[in-house]
């Protein structure tokens, strides 16, 4: 082969390899994301307390369950109600569902316990059923014990019968 031949495809790649005269251009870091009351979003600690995402939170105690037999109001609209009392021991699954002893409509009375909702006998479609429907069995789904827990986040909701009495004083 002659050597002008293989100086050509030499020449030819060498010329591919280019690189720009100038530097990229140097892109700024984005700035915070902004939340929904317009602080940045680094300023909304969440739940860490603090503590940098890669290093392990301790958990905070656990809350002790309040057994005082009282209703707490409600903290947000359409809250289910908060369970007064203990529950250890409960069974709720597929065979029994020892909550409703006291406060499935036949007995609430009996058991002076508040009876619960003719919505828990309702099916998807509106349908009133015998029994307590299938979607609303599990109760620990939607319901809790009462704890002597701190929020974690502070909450000003305040319900409408409350609203109402306000403004009817003024």
């Amino acid at each position: 082969m002659r050597p002008a031949a293989l100086l050509l495809p030499i020449l030819l790649l060498s010329a591919c390899d280019w690189t720009p005269s100038k530097s990229e251009p140097e892109v700024a870091p984005p700035s915070p994301p902004i939340s929904a009351r317009g602080n940045p979003a680094r300023d909304i600690d969440g739940m860490r307390r603090h503590v940098p995402i890669d290093v392990e939170v301790s958990p905070l105690p656990m809350a002790r369950v309040e057994n005082f037999d009282m209703r707490r109001g409600r903290a947000y609209p359409m809250q289910p109600p908060t369970i007064p009392h203990s529950i250890d021991g409960y069974q709720v699954d597929l065979n029994s569902n020892r909550c409703m002893l006291c406060h499935a409509r036949s007995n609430a009375a009996q058991f002076q316990a508040p009876e619960v909702s003719v919505t828990h006998y309702m099916d998807r479609d509106d349908q009133f059923l015998a029994t307590i429907s299938t979607r609303r069995y599990f109760c620990l789904q939607c319901h809790v014990v009462q704890t002597d827990a701190q929020p974690l986040v502070g909450n000003e909701f305040v319900d409408i019968d409350t609203l109402l009495q306000q403004e009817r004083r003024q």
